[in-house]
């Protein structure tokens, strides 16, 4: 995984619960508490995992609240400031949904080793999106939460619900 994931996590956890915090989930994940990340740095997947379930247990959060702060940390703070340019051209939260492939490939084009999630797009009705998230990972959670993020973005209400480890459904009020 690339560690834009992990310096937002980090970013997020700091803000949110402070420094001491971060240092102590990076210990418990069995790294340095200051190890320099940077946004094309190569992480095991099984390393940020393991900083996840070490930020819920640090943090006394579940998965799904960590997973909350992080889709609305990467969508109101972190993604807008660093991906900028794929924020301007969509306009409402479904808009920006039905890009998310076209956005990965754009902003991992020329990082070595990136293997973003893709997604499969099924729509119930006009305002009803069933979204398959394919990828070995498994952090459907965090998918539900950027989700949510992408809401509080373009400040338009979504429901939001995980239906299974790879789908979410997403109502667009």
């Amino acid at each position: 995984m690339k560690g834009a994931i992990v310096n937002c996590l980090k970013e997020m956890i700091v803000f949110k619960f402070g420094q001491q915090e971060w240092e102590e989930i990076m210990i418990a994940s069995g790294l340095q508490p200051n190890k320099i990340i940077m946004a094309t740095n190569d992480f095991d997947d099984e390393q940020v995992v393991a900083m996840v379930q070490n930020s819920c247990k640090v943090l006394n959060q579940s998965l799904e609240q960590v997973a909350d702060y992080f889709g609305e940390f990467w969508m109101t703070s972190y993604a807008v400031s660093v991906y900028k340019p794929y924020f301007g051209t969509t306009a409402t939260a479904k808009e920006f949904m039905i890009k998310l492939n076209d956005i990965h490939v754009k902003v991992t084009k020329y990082v070595p080793n990136a293997h973003p999630p893709k997604f499969e797009y099924e729509w119930k009705d006009d305002n009803m999106l069933i979204l398959t998230y394919i990828s070995q990972r498994g952090l459907i959670d965090f998918v539900v939460g950027l989700a949510k993020g992408v809401g509080i973005y373009f400040n338009q209400k979504l429901s939001v619900r995980k239906i299974s480890s790879t789908r979410v459904e997403i109502l667009f009020l």
